[in-house]
């Protein structure tokens, strides 16, 4: 059978990393059974779209796309967070086809099935190992558990996704294994909150390699960090147990870099939104981790501008900033999500008080990162290459202390391609810094 006579779908991806595996995993199950992947409407004999519903930002993108795919195509099959919100979608668009919340495989699956009809041929060729991958050949994220029990008041991510349930171990590292035997060099462990991975099934022990191994964080890690590659954490709370980990990263066994949201560091805030408020004993540990592994790289994110958000409050979060020293920095100004808890709090924040914060904080954290960065022209690092650009001989590759699509990057130009290839580690010498970015140039390994 001629592979143009295959049932085409076209695939919307929007919103985080946790969404993006979501993604990954319904297009291997389309490919595995026959379907063609196409990347206009135009091609499609219909459309999936895996939509955002975080906050106000992301749902507005979320329904501009189903209006866009609605116009273009009219077959439109709609899932992921917004989801959830299935009476609003069909309010606006009452014409597509069907709607599922997050992570509903098989409701995606079903709905395909229902109005396109697999055709499998033999002619078809045989889905990956690793399954189908949106980001590069080289890294790929692994996520290791669905939802979160948190209740914090700012966010709907559990009424979006669910509770916390963590993977088996052995299912996380069977995943791991495949990606690293297909060819990828980093593993970039993503969750709504890495830290609390087991805790939902009181860490079990699961068996790996015909060993008993205990379903919690920790010990996830460690036999991550056997495997060869880079490991990158992302979405980990600063509990006592993480301690256990940065021992791995001095040794050189996992990246030297936590991707921590503190969110703030006033107490009477950090209350309001049901997060730990305990910002000096937070300090305390920063300093016992760097300590241990002075090279880590710490990133984190911010929100200004909550309800009752005061000046004095605010002035706590850039002392704690000052104090921190936090390698990478993101900012949101408090965005009132549909369902969430803290839109009832009471003396919400001005628009122009919010812009003002958030122009004043991320104007302090520029300041810090350069000044972290410039302590880096002269010194030797390793770095990951990411793209080689053959116009003109720019390599564009990441150091330990960056991830993909969020961090800085590291510029080697002049180079003459000796080979290099997406996925290389090479050591290089620093010699000039930027507001985000390094720029260096090929050393010998030593």
């Amino acid at each position: 059978m001629n592979d143009t006579k295959q049932p085409k779908v076209g695939f919307v991806s929007l919103g985080c990393p946790k969404a993006l595996v979501d993604s990954e995993r319904i297009l291997t199950q389309l490919k595995t059974e026959g379907y063609d992947l196409v990347t206009t409407y135009d091609e499609a004999d219909v459309v999936v779209i895996n939509t955002c519903g975080f906050i106000n930002d992301a749902v507005e993108e979320s329904m501009a796309t189903i209006g866009d795919a609605m116009a273009e195509n009219g077959k439109v099959i709609v899932t992921g967070c917004l989801g959830s919100r299935d009476n609003s979608i069909l309010k606006e668009y009452p014409n597509v086809l069907a709607v599922s919340g997050a992570h509903a495989y098989e409701e995606v699956m079903n709905a395909v099935h229902q109005h396109l009809p697999p055709v499998h041929s033999p002619l078809i060729d045989l889905v990956p190992p690793q399954g189908i991958k949106l980001t590069p050949k080289h890294y790929a994220y692994l996520k290791i558990s669905e939802g979160c029990s948190h209740q914090c008041t700012f966010c709907i991510i559990p009424d979006l996704r669910g509770n916390l349930v963590s993977r088996p171990l052995h299912d996380v590292m069977e995943e791991a294994q495949r990606l690293v035997d297909s060819g990828v060099k980093e593993l970039l462990v993503i969750s709504q909150d890495t830290s609390a991975y087991g805790v939902d099934a009181r860490y079990p022990t699961d068996f790996w390699n015909g060993q008993p191994v205990k379903r919690r964080m920790c010990e996830m890690v460690e036999q991550l960090s056997r495997l060869g590659i880079w490991v990158r954490l992302h979405y980990v709370y600063p509990y006592p147990h993480v301690d256990e980990i940065i021992p791995l990263m001095s040794d050189g066994l996992i990246l030297p870099y936590l991707d921590i949201p503190f969110q703030h560091a006033s107490p009477s805030i950090l209350k309001k939104m049901k997060r730990p408020a305990l910002s000096q004993k937070v300090l305390n540990r920063i300093q016992l981790w760097r300590n241990i592994c002075p090279e880590i790289t710490l990133r984190s994110t911010f929100i200004v501008g909550f309800p009752g958000e005061t000046d004095d409050d605010f002035d706590m979060l850039l002392e704690f900033l000052e104090d921190a020293q936090l390698d990478r920095v993101g900012c949101f100004k408090y965005s009132a999500v549909d369902g969430a808890k803290a839109n009832d709090l009471p003396n919400h924040v001005d628009e122009e008080v919010k812009q003002e914060r958030f122009e004043r904080l991320m104007e302090l954290q520029n300041c810090i990162s350069q000044e972290k960065l410039a302590e880096k022209v002269d010194s030797v690092i390793t770095v990951m290459v990411d793209e080689i650009r053959e116009d003109d001989d720019m390599v564009i590759a990441r150091s330990q202390g960056d991830a993909p699509d969020i961090d800085g990057l590291v510029y080697l130009e002049d180079v003459e391609n000796d080979g290099l290839k997406p996925g290389d580690t090479v050591r290089v010498k620093v010699i000039e810094a930027g507001e985000y970015d390094l720029w260096a140039e090929l050393v010998d390994d030593v």
